[in-house]
């Protein structure tokens, strides 16, 4: 499985996951000239960009430890862009990071961290 097909099936199982949390997905793949934002919804009153990050084992460390302070300050300017598009810049927002791990059994482990950062 190459990490498309491996950060797509993430993605797929992250959406389900959320919605199970009470998170209402508003868009997945929000992409524009300066990247993209995997899954962006609501959480109560709050708009929350999520990033997704899956991987087959912890060999090289934990999923979410791949979301550098480079990957979040371009977050940061998606969400940026996102409001001026969109609109709702009064509301409150937040960044979560859903770290998945497959294991060999085909088993996901979820790891949501909520205000990441």
């Amino acid at each position: 499985m190459n990490h498309k097909v491996l950060g797509a099936e993430g993605e797929k199982m992250a959406v389900a996951y959320l919605a199970t949390r009470g998170y209402r997905i508003r868009e997945r793949n929000f992409r524009c000239r300066l990247g993209e934002i995997d899954v962006i919804a609501e959480e109560g009153g709050t708009l929350v960009f999520i990033e997704v990050k899956t991987r087959r084992s912890r060999r090289f460390g934990l999923p979410q430890e791949a979301v550098t302070p480079a990957k979040q300050a371009r977050l940061r300017r998606l969400a940026e862009y996102y409001f001026l598009t969109h609109g709702g810049a009064d509301r409150p927002c937040r960044f979560d990071v859903l770290g998945i791990t497959i294991g060999p059994d085909g088993k996901a482990r979820m790891d949501l961290i909520r205000g990441a950062f």
